[in-house]
């Protein structure tokens, strides 16, 4: 029987349910912003005009710059995430958990810097386009 004595709800905490909820709203966000990616690169434009002259132009303004970044933030986030949850399954000994998902945030977190980095400080040369 449902709510009975004999048979307690796991409990789960507040992180997990956001993020579950995280991982959700960030999958549809990323389907929605993957696709119009994709047809802007891909469906729009023949595959000889994507060129580093296409992104310098492209990246001439602010909103492309950002639409990457949450693209790059979102789409990272949300596979440390998967991973981390996987690691949960297959990593039983808790230090080694909190290890390696710590490296793994650490790494993630570094790379993210990285690529945003080079999202908004990329000047194209003089002679580009």
């Amino acid at each position: 029987m449902l709510g009975s004595a004999s048979s307690p709800r796991p409990r789960t905490t507040n992180f997990e349910l956001w993020s579950w909820l995280f991982m959700r709203v960030s999958g549809a966000l990323l389907l929605i912003l993957l696709l119009i990616h994709l047809a802007i690169m891909h469906v729009t434009q023949p595959i000889e005009n994507v060129n580093f002259a296409f992104v310098a132009a492209r990246w001439a303004s602010p909103l492309w710059r950002w639409y990457d970044l949450v693209l790059l933030g979102l789409g990272w986030v949300h596979g440390l995430n998967g991973v981390r949850v996987v690691m949960d399954d297959w990593i039983h000994s808790p230090g080694w958990r909190l290890t390696l998902t710590a490296l793994l945030w650490l790494i993630g977190f570094i790379l993210l810097v990285i690529g945003a980095q080079v999202i908004f400080s990329f000047q194209a040369p003089a002679g580009a386009g």
